[in-house]
């Protein structure tokens, strides 16, 4: 998996049409998945954070939060985005 190696993602990004990308390290590819996550020792529980994902690195990042145990949820970007009238905005 290139651009993966060495630690966590970038932050997620857009591409200049504003289509949001992968947000692992190197990656521009368009995203696909949404991987909602929190840290319990700096988030409570209700709060979620995001990183999207390429169908490449879906898995890699999805393991890299996992062993962590941060992560909390996958769903396609579109489900996300379908379902963020009921959600709290992530301050």
């Amino acid at each position: 998996m290139s651009g993966t190696a060495g630690g966590a993602p970038e932050a997620a990004a857009e591409t200049p049409a504003g289509a949001p990308v992968c947000s692992a390290k190197g990656c521009r590819a368009d995203a696909v998945w949404v991987l909602a996550w929190n840290n319990p020792k700096l988030h409570t529980p209700e709060r979620r954070k995001t990183w999207l994902a390429c169908e490449e690195h879906r898995e890699h990042l999805s393991n890299f939060l996992g062993l962590r145990g941060f992560l909390k949820d996958v769903v396609t970007l579109e489900e996300w985005e379908k379902g963020a009238a009921g959600r709290p905005a992530d301050g």
